[in-house]
């Protein structure tokens, strides 16, 4: 059977790239009204979006996480169909701030173990200024003590960096969150270091050209996770709630994969930004029930916000493929409870 290829084609994509790869755009504040009139968006409205190329699902997704300007590694499966998509999938990326997913599973986890509870309250680990690079973990200083869920609530939806180095010093450190991705089955992943000592010494290298094994999963890994913990494999109902449900209130990443995906559809994601590189992963719960595990990751392409429109741009086609595929063969495998409140 030969595969279902996009009939619909608006022009303007070239023009778009062209206007984020220009120098004087990148720090302009009329980027975002450019790729928006390029590709014919807003920033979370509802939409009729056609398709940007007379060509497969694959190849769109390919031309859009096209690495010419820097690596970029893409994932995602529909959870009813079993469908998957990648783009450099089994290629490590920087984790950045996405990591902390894993994070607050394991300490989840032991709160269905009976070894802590959401009330458990642990301080902030506030981090103290050093010179990058002088000692293997960054000194960090006892802050405000905060409740768990709170510090999972703020780590996740705020991404803060003090909750997340309180709830990984709680749970015994890198080396346990990474066992519990291992015991989920998910090998292409490894947290090496607190976040505070990540930020401190951001940028001994280029992740666009060079590939560093800390810190670092696979987009095919991130989705895995983000797909087990959806369909409640590896958390109890309680848990699943509690973080999916922040996810769902993430307020960073605006412009990331919720920025071009329609109102009718839920957004739960987690960001994450390091130098050079910015990505996204989530789950997209579309309007006709079918739900959407996402990982993208994207170095280079010259600024934040260049990044952040590739992000968004791949983030949309890969919502439009699945819809056009799940009509020409609709299959529903399973379905799972909503969880959480809106965000």
């Amino acid at each position: 059977m030969a595969r279902p290829r996009f009939l619909a084609s608006v022009t303007g994509i070239a023009a778009a790239f062209a206007v984020l790869a220009t120098p004087a755009a990148a720090g302009n504040d009329d980027l975002q009204a450019s790729f928006d009139s390029a590709f014919g968006t807003q920033v979370r409205q509802p939409q009729s979006f056609e398709a940007l190329y007379a060509s497969s699902f694959e190849q769109r997704i390919a031309d859009l996480a096209n690495p010419a300007q820097g690596r970029i590694g893409v994932a995602a499966i529909d959870l009813a169909t079993g469908e998957e998509i990648a783009v450099l999938g089994d290629q490590l990326f920087p984790m950045a701030s996405t990591s902390k997913v894993a994070v607050a599973a394991t300490y989840l986890e032991m709160v269905e173990k009976g070894r802590f509870s959401l009330t458990s309250e642990f301080p902030l680990m506030m981090p103290v200024a050093s010179a990058k690079f002088s000692t293997a973990k960054a000194p960090v200083r006892a802050g405000q003590a905060m409740p768990a869920i709170d510090l999972i609530e703020i780590m996740i939806t705020r991404s803060s960096n003090p909750a997340t180095d309180a709830l990984l010093a709680a749970v015994g450190g890198p080396g346990v969150v990474n066992d519990w991705m291992r015991r989920q089955g998910i090998k292409e992943f490894s947290i090496n270091r607190d976040i505070a000592t990540l930020v401190r010494d951001d940028g001994e290298y280029n992740p666009a050209y060079h590939i560093d094994k800390r810190d670092a999963a696979t987009p095919r890994a991130m989705v895995r996770l983000l797909a087990g913990l959806y369909k409640g494999e590896f958390l109890s109902e309680q848990s699943r709630q509690v973080l999916l449900g922040a996810m769902s209130r993430t307020v960073t990443g605006k412009r990331r994969i919720p920025a071009h995906i329609p109102l009718e559809a839920r957004v739960s994601h987690k960001t994450g930004s390091l130098n050079n590189t910015s990505s996204d992963v989530g789950i997209i719960e579309c309007p006709d029930g079918r739900t959407i595990a996402v990982a993208i990751y994207v170095t280079g392409q010259g600024s934040k916000q260049a990044r952040e429109e590739r992000i968004a741009a791949i983030a949309r086609a890969l919502y439009d493929g699945f819809a056009v595929r799940a009509q020409q063969s609709p299959v529903r495998n399973w379905a799972s409870a909503p969880y959480g409140t809106g965000g």
